[in-house]
């Protein structure tokens, strides 16, 4: 292979991404606890939208993080970079009252930021500039992703509801050959909670749990295995992060209902007959972009 050959296929964004294999060591009790102990420190305030923003509603708050997950769906990026990016929206947005014509400058400029963090291949600005239809300039996103990092006073590797996928998935007696499945599933469910703020009342361990019990649910494991009946489930799942039964189990049915009306939304089906009959043009985007095709999940 030529020099020049082995530039311009260094230049793309691979298929596939090799990992390594998980090391043992990486999910092991301290670890877990110190991401417990870390991930208090990383949660937005829930009630910024009362407190702080006058010009963000919720509802853009939605529709721009559904487009930065087709974002980084149609990019192919690590999952973890749309939860980061999200993460690093909400604790800007926490501080910092924010115009709505600045709310997409803003999520282009926190993808671009977690994109470095999780990213093999990180997102470019230039890109960024395109997906946004040139509306943001690339200067306006670099001066924008130096404020996001002073404000956050340079702290955006956050622990995110991925960080204790593993963790979690390690510490279940989950068949081997479903251990994937459950994971991919998973991934689309912490997916579709950084879409909806009202997650952000929720730790990342708790979201987590939420998604595993979700799709462990979805795809009937307890059926065949008593040991992940949804109450056995729900306290195993409790005793590994410390976490309330009830508490969880709250969550567990919102991240259902949520993928439910989700389904909905994608077959044209929801309560207000499709986007013509959303109030002020403002329809709820199509959810199915995500990590994995909301459809293709069970419930």
């Amino acid at each position: 292979m030529d020099a020049g050959r082995l530039l311009c296929w260094e230049s793309e964004r691979p298929e596939k991404v090799h990992r390594a294999r998980l090391d043992p060591h990486l999910v092991c009790d301290r670890a877990l606890r110190n991401l417990l102990l870390a991930e208090e420190r990383y949660a937005p305030s829930h009630s910024y939208f009362k407190h702080v923003q006058r010009d963000i509603k919720q509802p853009m708050r939605r529709i721009v993080a559904t487009w930065m997950l087709e974002v980084c769906e149609e990019q192919r990026c690590e999952e973890e970079v749309f939860a980061l990016s999200m993460n690093c929206l909400d604790r800007y947005l926490s501080t910092v009252p924010t115009a709505k014509s600045r709310l997409q400058l803003l999520g282009a400029a926190c993808m671009f930021l977690a994109s470095k963090l999780r990213e093999t291949v990180p997102l470019t600005a230039e890109k960024l500039c395109i997906y946004t239809d040139h509306s943001v300039r690339l200067h306006d996103l670099l001066d924008m992703e130096l404020l996001v990092l002073t404000r956050l006073k340079w702290d955006i590797s956050a622990v995110t509801p991925h960080d204790f996928v593993e963790h979690v998935l390690h510490r279940l007696p989950l068949p081997r050959e479903s251990v994937d499945l459950v994971r991919k599933h998973t991934q689309t469910f912490i997916a579709l909670c950084a879409t909806d703020f009202k997650f952000v009342t929720y730790t990342a361990s708790m979201v987590a749990c939420g998604s595993v019990a979700a799709a462990v649910r979805g795809l009937r494991l307890h059926v065949r295995h008593p040991a992940l009946s949804p109450q056995s489930l729900t306290l195993r799942l409790a005793k590994i992060t410390n976490a309330d039964p009830d508490f969880l189990r709250a969550c567990q049915e919102q991240i259902e209902g949520l993928l439910e009306h989700s389904l909905r939304q994608a077959h044209g089906t929801g309560p207000t007959g499709g986007p013509d009959g959303d109030p002020k043009g403002l329809e709820e985007p199509d959810l199915a972009c995500t990590p994995t095709d909301v459809r293709d999940v069970n419930l």
